[in-house]
């Protein structure tokens, strides 16, 4: 290649960086600006830092076992009921029309929302709930949230070239680890700009912001792609419809999924634009809040969920329990899901962690299918 060549291809990734300096809005992040990787790794011709994360996201093994894993209603035999797989791509859609729109870095956005939700165990928010009891009943100073434990999937668990870790740059894992917001009254959120390295482990229990806007972008849209989105699965299933919700919430935010999502993307524009923070109205904020209420207590916690819920704690405290004992006690057994087990063990990145640990890494990469079909063939009779 000749020397003019490769510095036409060089300024490719430098014209990209150009642009941002130029274009982007000044509250922005920049990946010429980015913090960087937890080892230093060459710059690439072409792509930006946060083109390439989102490129090391995609061909991840855990973003492809996504979309065999639940979102709301567990190993779906309805090919339209909403996977795991088809909320991030739904987030990283709406973050992205969001953050074009206020001058943010839709690459990094991206990025964010395509591997927000790679550390969801099996079954959702049930298998999460499952697996941080069983943990904390072996060690109380234990615990599982799907947000900390991406942060473990993209920094270790997962493979990229032949070594373990994607070495995603600082401010996607940032977004990754502090993307999910208990508080659903939250409607005004500014970044933490200062946060440390050290920090990001915690962020995710102590709800922190993220350390930049595009990360709170994603984190508010979280809320907005599923709030809807999960009423239309809800309906297929009998329920809750739309036509049930109180009318001064239809009136607010819409009749549908559609109307939904093009009031809050809409409210959440005209309020932060040009600000250094991401917000909504009063009134649009509290309707959603009431509207992710009425989730709750409707579909998330309707007894057909709550009891496919309790099958699914017995699965996966079956699972841990067998797996725990075959780490712990090296049994003569050569049945497929030991040998299977075995086999991740030998390949586990820290050879030296503790049997619960690589239990826990184990079972919160399973697929639904995948869990449920272990379970048979280890319990069946």
């Amino acid at each position: 290649m000749s020397s003019n060549v490769q510095e036409s291809i060089q300024s490719v990734r430098e014209r990209k960086e150009n642009l941002e300096l130029d274009l982007l809005s000044p509250f922005a992040a920049r990946a010429s600006e980015s913090r960087g990787r937890i080892k230093e790794d060459a710059h690439c011709d072409v792509r930006t830092v946060y083109e390439r994360d989102m490129g090391r996201i995609l061909y991840s093994l855990p973003f492809r076992r996504l979309r065999h894993k639940t979102q709301v209603f567990f190993d779906p035999q309805n090919d339209h009921v909403c996977t795991r797989m088809e909320h991030v791509l739904y987030v990283s859609y709406v973050a992205e029309t969001i953050g074009s729109a206020l001058g943010l870095n839709t690459d990094l956005i991206r990025a964010i929302a395509l591997g927000h939700d790679l550390g969801h165990a099996p079954f959702g928010h049930a298998g999460e709930e499952a697996l941080h009891t069983l943990l904390n009943s072996h060690d109380a100073s234990l615990h599982f949230s799907h947000e900390q434990h991406g942060l473990r999937v993209v920094d270790l668990l997962s493979e990229h070239k032949g070594q373990h870790g994607l070495n995603l740059t600082f401010e996607v894992r940032d977004g990754i680890a502090s993307h999910c917001g208990e508080r659903y009254d939250e409607y005004y959120l500014e970044p933490m700009r200062e946060k440390k390295e050290q920090e990001l482990l915690l962020c995710s229990l102590k709800h922190d912001p993220p350390a930049t806007l595009e990360g709170c972008v994603v984190r508010f849209t979280d809320r907005i792609a599923y709030v809807g989105r999960d009423i239309e699965d809800a309906t297929r299933s009998g329920l809750l419809y739309f036509d049930e919700l109180p009318f001064d919430i239809r009136s607010t935010l819409g009749h549908n999924n559609s109307e939904i999502v093009d009031t809050l993307v809409k409210d959440m524009i005209e309020n932060s634009m040009g600000q250094n923070a991401i917000m909504m109205s009063q009134k649009t904020g509290e309707a959603l809040r009431r509207l992710i209420e009425i989730n709750y207590e409707r579909i998330y916690a309707a007894p057909r969920v709550m009891r496919y819920e309790a099958q699914v704690k017995n699965m996966l405290e079956g699972l841990f329990e067998y797996y725990l004992a075959l780490i712990e006690h090296r049994p003569e057994d050569e049945s497929a899901p030991a040998m299977a087990f075995f086999e991740y063990e030998a390949r586990h990145p820290e050879p030296h962690a503790s049997a619960l640990r690589k239990v826990t890494d184990y079972i919160a990469g399973m697929t639904d299918p995948y869990a449920g079909r272990m379970f048979r063939t280890v319990f069946g009779i």
